[in-house]
């Protein structure tokens, strides 16, 4: 392509960008001053039940484009949502909670494919397994287990651990059963699935599957650096990950060390947990994506890392008793907040959290994202 048409063509794609922006960024207009954590959590866990009730099935639909309607439903992320439905029924003993999480988990059991792994991407008819979509569904059939103790669940979970185990090379990494949808090669972010299969393997008393996700958490150890910065550690760029991945990481760690006693794999998950809080802007941002030092690659925010980091922060606050933590993870939520719209007079978006902020960046760009709901509400409550 000859450079004069080259420049043309760029030039068209940033005047489409800027009126994209114009027709769409205004859509979504949140309140600053409100930062009342019991409405934002309100209106977050409302929104959440809307994106399940609006498709076909049970459940949750993936987001909304700006503008637009709810979109399929993912099984990824409402396998983790269900988790959430759990505690929330929990905190509440409101039963449509449980009941939901329920229903969530049936409809995961109905579309779980023969291996026993889960599909990747949205739901579709042209399934292929993902280890770590499997590993987050697991989080949330875990969760019902002990929850009503159906023998559906447990069946369910039973193949997907196995079909995981199965797919585990003997260093406890996985290269085999990645989703079509993610790059591939190494993702040291599986951790988090290792989370949801020891979880598993601790509600079904299945030792295996416990060993099976110490063998992943070890393996994620000799990946990350002196400064807590994490190898192979995104979807789409290693060199600079997205906060959303990193903190998948830290709180696969997190939750690995606090099953098993792993001190290591806390200590890992703090290291890299300082790192956020050195990086931490007094008003609460994070770079959306960070360098090898840590440094800011971004300059836009990525809400659901921040988020995902602000629980990690919370747990850190228990675990350790350093004030720190919990100060940071204020900040964190107060930032969240400010850019939550709970005002908004069109329901789908009302509640709803976008990918990015501003709204344009790259992750997400002008949608509110199911999984970003998630962690906002799993970020409320561990402030609690």
């Amino acid at each position: 392509m000859n450079p004069i048409r080259r420049a043309v063509r760029g030039l068209a794609g940033r005047w489409r960008e800027g009126e994209e922006r114009r027709r769409l960024a205004p859509l979504y207009d949140p309140d600053p001053q409100n930062l009342d954590p019991a409405a934002h959590l309100r209106e977050a866990v409302e929104w959440l039940k809307r994106a399940q009730d609006a498709g076909t099935d049970r459940g949750v639909s993936y987001g909304v484009k700006f503008g637009g309607d709810f979109d399929v439903s993912y099984p990824e992320t409402t396998g983790y949502i269900c988790q959430t439905f759990v505690q929330l029924w929990r905190r509440t003993g409101e039963e449509d909670h449980l009941n939901r999480a329920i229903a969530m988990g049936d409809w995961e059991a109905e579309i779980q494919m023969p291996e026993g792994a889960v599909m990747g991407g949205k739901f579709n008819a042209k399934r292929t397994p993902a280890i770590f979509n499997t590993g987050m569904v697991l989080l949330g059939w875990a969760e019902l287990i002990r929850a009503t103790g159906e023998p559906r669940f447990r069946q369910a979970a039973e193949r997907a651990g196995e079909w995981m185990i199965a797919m585990q090379e003997p260093d406890g990494n996985w290269i085999r059963g990645h989703s079509g949808f993610a790059a591939p090669g190494i993702s040291v972010y599986n951790v988090k699935a290792a989370w949801g299969l020891c979880a598993t393997g601790k509600a079904l008393a299945r030792s295996d599957f416990v060993d099976a996700a110490v063998r992943n958490a070890g393996y994620c150890l000799t990946r990350q650096a002196a400064n807590g910065w994490f190898q192979d550690c995104c979807l789409t760029d290693a060199q600079r990950p997205l906060l959303h991945t990193l903190a998948y990481t830290m709180q696969g760690l997190l939750e690995m060390g606090r099953l098993t006693g792993r001190e290591d794999f806390i200590a890992a998950a703090r290291r890299a947990a300082d790192a956020q809080v050195g990086l931490l802007a007094p008003d609460g941002f994070l770079p959306g994506r960070q360098d090898e030092q840590f440094r800011p690659a971004a300059d836009w925010c990525c809400l659901t890392g921040s988020a995902q980091v602000s629980i990690v922060l919370s747990a850190l606050a228990c675990l350790t008793g350093e004030a720190h933590y919990r100060e940071a993870a204020v900040r964190l939520n107060r930032y969240l907040m400010a850019r939550h719209d709970i005002r908004n007079r069109d329901p789908r978006l009302r509640g709803g959290l976008p990918g990015s902020w501003p709204t344009d960046g790259e992750y997400g760009r002008f949608m509110v994202l199911n999984w970003a709901a998630k962690f906002f509400v799993d970020a409320l409550i561990s402030l609690e």
